[in-house]
């Protein structure tokens, strides 16, 4: 079991803490390619570096590309009310060329 460290806006941070979010989007790169079933995130709320979360990873969906990783459950289990305020946001983040490069990572989560 690894634990690894991860950065949020507040947003979807205070939706991980609540439970109300309960998968996490990334690339599928380097960097996520090591998390495995059963270990642990630490999320720091990017705003407040002393607030964190722990939980534990449950599940990992691999996907293409964000809008296919967005269609394959409900857009509340990833903190929001639509599909389309999804791209917007992780467009914010991540370019699509990155996308088509790595591919996406939707980690399923659970509170510890």
């Amino acid at each position: 079991m690894q634990i690894h460290e991860l950065k949020l806006a507040a947003e979807p941070f205070i939706a991980i803490q609540s439970g109300r979010k309960t998968i996490e989007c990334r690339l599928y790169d380097e960097k996520r390619q090591t998390i495995q079933l059963g270990d642990e995130l630490v999320f720091t709320n990017r705003e407040d570096p002393n607030q964190t979360v722990r939980v534990k990873v449950t599940g990992l969906l691999r996907y293409t590309t964000f809008d296919d990783l967005f269609n394959s459950a409900a857009p509340a289990t990833f903190g929001s009310e639509s599909k389309e305020s999804l791209l917007e946001q992780i467009r914010q983040f991540y370019p699509e060329a990155e996308e088509r490069r790595y591919g996406v990572l939707g980690i399923v989560i659970a509170r510890i």
